[in-house]
């Protein structure tokens, strides 16, 4: 029996040995020509791993809620008002990735409500939609934030104080659109 244990206890520390050369670092190998004995041997350099990328994230589509500012949110929500979702054209451009929101109470007949819009657009797309809305008598106004096209304030359904009805605001790339000049500022979405 004693042949039969000694057989087994080798094969078992064989086992360990080879589990635990598969689990462990392999050694050091001394680079010194130096013999001493003293010598302490070198840190073994952990391997290092290569840092995963964060992911980009993906820009978010505005919606009625995001694109105009909480506040406003908030006020039109307390007096009962919702956000239907319109077909966004300029000048007979369609804006199809752009959103259109005209805030109402929809459980009464009125045609009174709020609009809002938001879309990027292109140079081209722009110049186009400009020159439509030129043609049909709105008019031009520069300014530092880009270009206002505001309707002629006599076919103005509803005017700010400052007289100004239906607005669009084109800058670099995009385009915003509010019932009159100052509901512009209400758009906070910047794409």
């Amino acid at each position: 029996m004693i042949p039969r244990i000694s057989i087994t206890a080798t094969s078992a520390l064989l086992l360990v040995l080879a589990l635990s050369a598969c689990s462990s670092a392999p050694p050091a190998v001394a680079t010194s020509t130096s013999r001493s004995t003293d010598a302490t041997p070198e840190p073994i350099a952990e391997p290092t791993s290569t840092p995963t990328p964060e992911p980009t994230a993906t820009a978010t589509p505005p919606s009625c809620e995001t694109m105009i500012s909480p506040g406003t949110v908030d006020a039109l929500t307390e007096a009962g008002w919702t956000a239907g979702i319109k077909e966004f054209y300029v000048g007979g451009v369609q804006l199809s990735e752009g959103l259109l929101c005209f805030w109402a109470d929809y459980t009464v007949a009125s045609d009174h409500g709020q609009l809002f819009g938001w879309s990027e657009i292109s140079a081209p797309d722009a110049a186009k939609a400009q020159a439509a809305l030129l043609a049909d008598g709105w008019q031009r106004e520069d300014g530092p934030e880009g270009v206002y096209i505001t309707e002629d304030a006599r076919h103005a359904l509803g005017a700010d104080e400052d007289g100004y009805g239906m607005t669009y605001l084109f800058g670099d790339g995009w385009v915003k659109l509010a019932d009159t000049k100052q509901s512009l500022i209400l758009i906070e979405w910047s794409g």
